[in-house]
């Protein structure tokens, strides 16, 4: 038996068996995870969207996105119409680049690589999966609060356990020991596979409403004496107020920027084209109801609680004065911890899984990156501190549009308006390919746009460190709208004065055609002229359907 256990010790490796890609040549180093997605894993219908973004958005954070600009002083109609725009900001990059992955059926890892080339397409995973590692992070804090209160109902005296830990540690001996149980919740269901989500989606769709909503009608209703919070005053006037208003609106819209980045992650799994436009009515919808039912419930706190409140989670801690309050707080945290869970998932981990799946293929493929992003984001990059009051909360999530906003607009402008839907796939899967390696109009355009604004975002995590000028600091207000904007025409104007014919091919390459053996689709090119699409559709891209 020892000597069995030391043979299995000797023969371990952390490398991964190499796998025959479809796609990748020889010399590449693939595996299953990369590929575009087979006929029968397209299981993602518009409703699964539809419930997907139910997943994403009715959480804590959006809850938190309108309560925490109540929180900063502005108005609460203020607050409805900066997550309204912000949604839309969201919502039409989202569904536009979600094309991508509904047509090309690739990851987001391997659809950039059309718009910034086989090697630069590396900076562009790389910050995205730091911002998703720092988002598990985030979720997670929420979700352990959740726990606190779960086991607080349950044990009064949970809410007073004596702290062991310096202030210096950020958290309390009761705050790391939620955190430590919610991991141990929501560690099996990591590991639920991508084409299964939409069970857990329904799950939460079924369950997370109902109970936000009573949280909303019982607070609206327990401060009907109080004044009248919708006709509540900003606390903020003059250009400080308009300012205040178009940062907030950046730092909601950056913190779901991400997805218009990465949605190629989930669009793959479509069924069938064009399921992804089920996403524009329905991101603009979630966000600003779940983001009233965050106005109101901060609204009402002030005067039920003395103080504005703008986590639901706190709400849930005033609740722990009687038996039936601590019940109902019970079941409202039971299922907040759900909603920060399948968030989790359908956001973060999964994303960081395909991203660190295509920077080191050997070693790592969706499951190890998973539990990776446990480990380094969960608990490497003490996100406590991050949530340790709304200021803070806002300014992290500002941070995510300095990056994703040039790169969800330089895909944007490339997939529609250069190339016009027509990519090679297999060419993709190729650093020789005709994508290249670097594309340098996509690597100027990222220091034009992300370099400026490095002052300011330096001044808003430590502005008592670094100083700017006021005009710097204003232009960082709008820092998502100012870095999509002039990454999309920049982008396409260079396009126009210096094109890269060579990517410019007359029609689509499937990755995964849908043929019979010898019968090609409608998308085969013929013609002398289009040495590189027949190259992709005929040595790469030629897979049998077997019928």
């Amino acid at each position: 038996m020892f000597e069995r256990a030391k043979n299995s010790a000797r023969t371990f490796s952390w490398k991964l068996p190499k796998q025959q890609s479809s796609l990748a040549p020889e010399y590449v180093w693939s595996n299953a995870d990369q590929d575009p997605v087979p006929l029968e894993k397209r299981t993602w219908s518009g409703l699964t969207f539809v419930l997907y973004w139910f997943s994403d958005l009715v959480t804590y954070s959006t809850w938190a996105n309108g309560a925490a600009v109540v929180a900063l002083g502005l108005s609460p109609s203020d607050a409805i119409w900066i997550v309204f725009v912000a949604a839309m900001c969201n919502a039409i990059p989202t569904v536009m680049n979600g094309a991508i992955g509904s047509d090309l059926h690739v990851p987001f890892p391997i659809a950039v690589r059309a718009s910034y080339g086989y090697w630069l397409s590396y900076f562009c995973v790389v910050s995205r999966g730091i911002l998703a590692l720092f988002w598990f992070g985030v979720q997670s804090a929420g979700g352990a609060t959740a726990i606190t209160q779960m086991i607080t109902a349950i044990w009064p005296s949970y809410a007073h356990l004596h702290n062991a830990l310096p202030a210096s540690a950020g958290i309390t001996s009761k705050g790391l020991i939620s955190y430590f149980l919610y991991h141990v919740v929501q560690t099996p269901f990591l590991f639920i596979r991508t084409e299964k989500l939409k069970y857990m989606f329904f799950a939460k769709t079924i369950l997370v409403p109902p109970m936000a909503l009573a949280m909303v009608v019982y607070l609206a209703v327990a401060a009907k004496d109080a004044p009248d919070f919708w006709n509540q005053k900003s606390e903020i006037t003059g250009s400080t107020r308009a300012w205040l208003w178009l940062s907030s609106m950046t730092s909601i819209t950056g913190g779901f920027s991400t997805l218009a980045v990465n949605i190629p992650d989930f669009s793959r799994f479509a069924r069938r084209k064009g399921s992804q436009w089920w996403q524009l009515p329905f991101i603009p919808i979630f966000k600003i109801v779940v983001s009233i039912f965050g106005v109101v419930g901060a609204s009402a706190s002030k005067p039920l609680y003395g103080k504005t409140l703008w986590s639901p989670l706190d709400i849930l801690a005033q609740w722990q004065g009687s038996s039936g309050g601590r019940a109902a707080a019970f079941f409202c945290a039971a299922l907040w911890c759900l909603a920060q869970i399948c968030v989790n998932i359908s956001a973060n981990s999964v994303s960081f899984g395909n991203d660190i799946t295509s920077l080191f293929p050997k070693y790592f493929n969706i499951r190890r990156g998973v539990i990776f992003a446990m480990l380094v984001g969960g608990w490497a990059m003490v996100p406590w501190i991050i949530l340790s009051n709304a200021k803070t909360f806002l300014n992290f999530m500002s941070a995510y549009a300095v990056f994703m906003a040039p790169i969800a607009g330089i895909m944007l402008t490339d997939y529609w308006f250069v190339k016009k839907r027509k990519i090679d796939v297999p060419a993709l899967y190729d650093p020789e390919g005709i994508y290249g390696k670097c594309n340098w109009r996509a690597l100027l355009i990222m220091v034009l746009v992300i370099v400026p604004m490095l002052p300011a975002l330096a001044h808003k995590v430590t502005p008592d460190s670094v100083h700017i000028p006021k005009a710097l600091s204003n232009l960082f207000s709008i820092n998502w709208l100012y870095g999509f904007v002039a990454s999309c025409v920049i982008y396409y104007v260079l396009n126009v004065v210096f094109p890269d014919k060579e990517t410019l091919i007359p029609a689509m390459v499937e990755g995964y055609p849908d043929v019979v053996e010898g019968v090609t689709n409608g998308n085969e090119s013929t013609d002398g002229d289009s040495s590189h699409a027949q190259k992709g559709l005929y040595s790469k891209a030629s897979v049998e359907i077997k019928v």
